[in-house]
């Protein structure tokens, strides 16, 4: 098992140096190219120059609030990856999605996006984080993240490759709180 920690991006070099050597540090975000005046940005080459392994992409929140749409995350999996850096891609529907039944349909379109642009899946991990969960109060159930991981399997085995699709590591996405 991995161990990888992902505090704002202000406080990386504190937690990297701070942590014990075989745990891992992740941004939350990275931008989506190089180059150009893209303020208050951080670009995957910082997170190279900072020795900052993992990215975390596509988050729900960022998807939401800042309307990145599947193909921009697609488009930042891709330029993460090509720069070096392993990512973390959240994927997660709404609670209206889910009781309308189109959560898989939310899911792999969220997935496709990510796959029109890989295919070196090794550094890739996909974190199923349902939106409806996400500082609710609310919690899927085992069985119910069971279910999508099972069927974003059977989605990478249909759309990618076997091999991608028995080597990817999905997770179920949170948080821990220390108190």
């Amino acid at each position: 098992a991995e161990v990888v920690v992902s505090p704002p991006f202000v406080f990386l070099p504190l937690v990297k140096t701070t942590l014990r050597p075989d745990f891992h540090v992740a941004a939350q975000n990275c931008w989506v190219k190089n180059g150009g005046a893209y303020t208050g940005e951080v670009s995957a080459e910082m997170l190279v120059n900072l020795d900052i392994p993992w990215v975390i992409l596509g988050h729900s929140e960022r998807r939401s609030l800042l309307k990145e749409s599947n193909d921009f995350v697609g488009d930042k999996v891709a330029y993460a990856l090509a720069k070096g850096l392993k990512v973390i891609a959240c994927v997660g529907e709404t609670l209206e999605q889910r009781e309308a039944g189109s959560t898989m349909e939310v899911v792999a379109a969220q997935t496709k996006a990510i796959a029109e642009r890989v295919t070196d899946w090794t550094n890739v991990v996909l974190a199923y984080e349902p939106v409806w969960a996400i500082g609710t109060g609310k919690v899927a159930t085992p069985a119910q993240a069971q279910e999508v991981h099972s069927e974003l399997r059977d989605w990478l085995q249909a759309n990618t490759s076997p091999e991608i699709a028995s080597t990817t590591r999905i997770i179920y996405g949170g948080n821990i709180l220390l108190l």
